[in-house]
């Protein structure tokens, strides 16, 4: 690892962090210390849970947090979508405050008054994700996990289940431009005024 820090590079203090949450960290930091470019999969709910979110809808969580918010935790991207690791106890809670928001909740033809809040998942006890590698990849080819905001503590603030929740409603609501015209009736017929004597 590079001594020149940045904010998807993890840091030394940041991979003693990540590997605090294996079964044997020891053995994961051996293999970091072997092959730093390495992704590895970590269980969550002990050190860690993680909310993962599509691309798109997690970017805009991830701008909420840090334009308007109190900044994020450890963020990373995999298999297009962002992992926003959270603090212990969120995968529990974070479902039923979604549920008490309405998000999902059918209304005739969208979801959550806007059509444009896609499923959160929460990673909590009992699941695990892949982490990215603490170095990016030196190969030409795109490694399908990378590091958007990487650890750099032995313990990172992590956002509870209100604060992502807080971010996931400003997220959706930056989605939907809303007009104050209703909607065009389709079956509606149009004439050309200009034609008028």
């Amino acid at each position: 690892m590079s001594s020149a820090w940045n904010a998807s590079e993890v840091t030394p203090d940041g991979v003693a962090w990540l590997a605090s949450a294996g079964t044997y960290p020891r053995s994961t930091l051996a293999l970091w210390e072997e092959r730093p470019d390495a992704p590895v999969v970590l269980p969550c709910g002990a050190v860690f849970d993680v909310v993962s979110a599509p691309s798109m809808f997690g970017r805009r969580m991830l701008d909420r947090l840090w334009d308007d918010g109190p900044g994020s935790g450890p963020v990373a991207e995999f298999r297009g979508r962002i992992l926003l690791f959270a603090a212990p106890g969120t995968a529990q809670r974070l479902p039923a405050l979604l549920e008490w928001e309405e998000w999902g909740a059918r209304d005739g033809r969208e979801t959550h008054r806007t059509g444009a809040v896609p499923p959160l998942l929460c990673h909590g006890t009992g699941d695990a994700v892949t982490v990215p590698a603490p170095s990016e990849s030196t190969s030409p080819t795109r490694s399908a996990s990378r590091w958007l905001v990487a650890p750099d503590t032995r313990q990172p603030w992590l956002p509870g289940p209100e604060v992502l929740l807080w971010a996931a409603v400003r997220a959706a609501r930056s989605a939907v431009r809303i007009s104050i015209f209703p909607p065009a009736d389709q079956d509606a017929k149009v004439y050309d005024v200009s034609r008028r004597r």
